[in-house]
């Protein structure tokens, strides 16, 4: 770095300035922040948002994971990218890496597209300090869960839709794994594809998490919620769970035996390619029990596609693909053998 670039970015005017003005973060709060390194999965619309929050607030390194390209429905909410990375189909990872290169250029950014599963997560993890949560499905996140569980590397968990948000930071060792929260509190179950969203619910996500990434990385703890935070911006409604009691001795994940389950196959989502077909099944890591007259009600209601259904399962066709879900969750995605575009579309109807 010249000069220059010094005085720019720690000057009296300079890009951090009025961060640092900000006595309970301060000088040495931002370089905590420039001295580490943020691994956010998924560059969607937390993704996008706590990846510009964060390249603008001045964070050292940023490594950015997602398997998708830039869609045209994307726009209204997703945040880094253009009607030119649409147009191209850009994947979002390397869309998002330049036009984050265009904002901060002082910073690292990485850049992988990729399905993260439990080995990609793995290859990813050196020198991270902290993981985002900007994934859209369940399985991924408890993946990250085991993963940060593992190496004892603090995450934030994040997710909305419609116009519902919730967000938790989940210190490993202190607080309650996401593993612990199952079946305690209300964690979501629609998607973006099948109830909408509203950007603002997405960007009260993003402040919210990107504001306790800043507390972690710039060595604030004490400063920390400590409790899970959900709200409506719809219903004008928010709510502030204290969760401490839901940390489980015996937890799989984080108790004092842990074992990591979802980073065994035995517990992860599981995907194949049914030879000759073009079609990849996906069977959920837990069995599922639809209620298949109201899965078809839900997909009828896009618009999007055509919807048939029998007692056994429900078939739905959208522009690209044919996917026919069953009772127990099982999926066939027909149109396609590319195993992460299969979970893609699976992810975006069923979460």
């Amino acid at each position: 770095m010249s000069d220059s670039d010094n005085i720019q970015t720690t000057g009296q005017n300079g890009r951090y300035s009025r961060q640092v003005r900000f006595t309970p973060f301060g000088a040495d709060g931002q370089a905590g922040l420039a001295a580490a390194s943020v691994l956010i999965v998924g560059a969607g619309a937390l993704g996008t948002g706590m990846a510009e929050t964060l390249a603008r607030c001045g964070v050292g390194r940023l490594i950015l994971a997602d398997r998708d390209y830039v869609e045209w429905s994307n726009l209204q909410r997703q945040q880094l990218y253009t009607e030119e990375d649409a147009r191209l189909r850009i994947p979002k990872a390397e869309a998002a890496k330049a036009r984050l290169e265009q904002i901060n250029s002082q910073i690292r950014i990485e850049a992988h597209i990729m399905d993260v599963r439990a080995e990609e997560l793995e290859g990813l993890l050196s020198g991270v300090d902290l993981i985002m949560d900007g994934t859209d499905n369940f399985d991924t996140r408890l993946i990250i869960n085991d993963m940060a569980q593992k190496h004892d590397i603090p995450w934030i968990y994040g997710a909305c839709v419609g116009s519902y948000g919730i967000t938790y930071t989940i210190i490993p060792g202190e607080t309650p794994c996401l593993n612990c929260l199952l079946g305690t509190v209300p964690l979501g179950g629609d998607t973006c594809d099948t109830a909408g969203i509203l950007p603002q619910a997405v960007q009260l996500v993003t402040a919210n998490a990107t504001a306790e990434a800043l507390k972690l990385l710039g060595g604030r703890r004490g400063q920390l919620r400590g409790r899970l935070l959900s709200f409506d911006v719809w219903r004008n409604e928010h709510q502030e769970i204290g969760v401490k009691a839901a940390k489980k001795a015996d937890c799989p994940s984080c108790g004092s035996h842990a074992v990591y389950p979802y980073l065994t196959a035995a517990n992860t989502e599981r995907s194949d390619v049914l030879c000759g077909r073009d079609t990849v099944q996906i069977r959920p890591a837990q069995r599922r029990q639809l209620d298949l007259q109201e899965t078809a009600a839900r997909l009828a209601k896009l618009g999007s596609g055509r919807v048939e259904s029998n007692p056994f399962l429900v078939s739905f066709t959208d522009e690209t693909y044919r996917l026919v879900v069953f009772a127990d969750g099982r999926a066939l995605i027909h149109g396609t053998s590319d195993i992460a575009a299969a979970r893609s579309v699976y992810h975006r109807y069923f979460g």
